[in-house]
């Protein structure tokens, strides 16, 4: 018992946590005996399975096929007493398992936990899932979004944390708390969305969202920007100072095209990105409202404003896309 107390979970290499993050999986390290695949190696000073087990149930017989062999001192256990492995694809809440988890990049300098995967893509899809309760009954359950780069691997999974009252009381013009996960299952990023008026007529209370990376920082801010035909807004960094502008068209309308909202400098004289409301099929737009996003930007864009479009594009979909029963499913006309 005290060689397992005295273990340490020294970060594993290849996960590239930072400093403070310490691993929730066993490290890579302990891999079985070539003969016994699907084992861990265990460290030097483990002794094995053979010595007595100490409880009630008398010699420890060791792990059933298929499980692996706990390091001494880890804490967290999965069914039958034993660590779970780091298999997001299968374990992790994402969904189906088929899909494949981008690797974790090196974290280059001032970048925000959780946010380096950020640095290697000009790329976004977002992915709404269908939820099978909230097609068939029309009762309004909390989204949630596989978000993927350009070759499909997921990078993030993001879980809408609303009550039941807020969802079926507010629809779309709720507000929200959005929680993006990573492939560790942390949360590397919230996104907050207050309660504000959904319609142009009211331009001292127009839509905002807040940004925060990790949760509790913020690092930047999307707001509506008042205009009596087009739907503007404004990304913000963490001192509320505009950096670009999102420009949608003035009908938002998803007949068997996509709907660009452009990412724009202040001036709005170039455009630098974008982000696309994608047509998902006539049935899937008839009948739901799980949608597909992808957005674009600079691949040197800061990280923190690409986080911040990441925000936009969710606060885009709830304003234009999230509309159901006698909300007017699919109208999305700019208010």
């Amino acid at each position: 018992m005290e060689k397992h107390s005295m273990q340490t979970e020294a970060p594993h290499p290849g996960t590239y946590l930072p400093a403070g993050y310490g691993p929730r999986y066993p490290p890579a390290a302990y891999q079985g005996p070539s003969e016994r695949n699907g084992y861990p190696i265990p460290q030097p000073d483990y002794q094995g399975p053979q010595g007595p087990y100490p409880g009630p149930q008398g010699p420890y017989p060791g792990p059933h096929a298929g499980y692996p062999v706990p390091p001494g001192g880890y804490g967290s256990v999965g069914p039958g007493g034993f660590p779970v492995q780091n298999q997001p694809a299968y374990n992790h809440p994402a969904g189906p398992g088929g899909t494949p988890w981008m690797p974790a990049p090196p974290p280059p300098m001032n970048c925000p936990p959780g946010l380096e995967y950020l640095t290697q893509i000009d790329q976004i899809l977002v992915h709404q899932q269908i939820e099978l309760l909230e097609v068939l009954t029309g009762f309004e359950t909390n989204n949630k979004y596989e978000i993927k780069n350009s070759l499909g691997q997921r990078v993030y999974f993001a879980v809408e944390d609303t009550d039941c009252c807020t969802r079926n009381c507010c629809g779309a013009a709720r507000p929200f708390t959005l929680r993006i996960l990573d492939n560790l299952g942390r949360e590397v990023m919230t996104l907050e969305r207050p309660l504000r008026c959904s319609s142009c007529c009211f331009p001292c209370c127009l839509q905002e969202i807040e940004i925060q990376a990790p949760p509790g920082v913020p690092v930047g801010y999307v707001t509506q920007t008042w205009h009596p035909c087009l739907p503007k807004f404004t990304l913000q960094n963490e001192k509320k100072e505009d950096v670009l502008k999102v420009v949608g068209p003035c009908v938002a309308c998803s007949c068997c095209s996509d709907i660009d909202f452009e990412l724009k400098s202040l001036d709005e004289e170039s455009v630098v990105g974008k982000i696309s409301k994608q047509w998902s099929g006539l049935v899937r737009e008839a009948f739901t409202d799980a949608d597909n996003f992808g957005i674009q930007f600079p691949l040197d864009l800061d990280v923190k404003m690409k986080a911040v479009m990441l925000g936009a594009c969710f606060l885009i979909d709830f304003m234009f896309f999230e509309k159901t029963g006698n909300e007017d499913q699919r109208a999305g006309v700019w208010q």
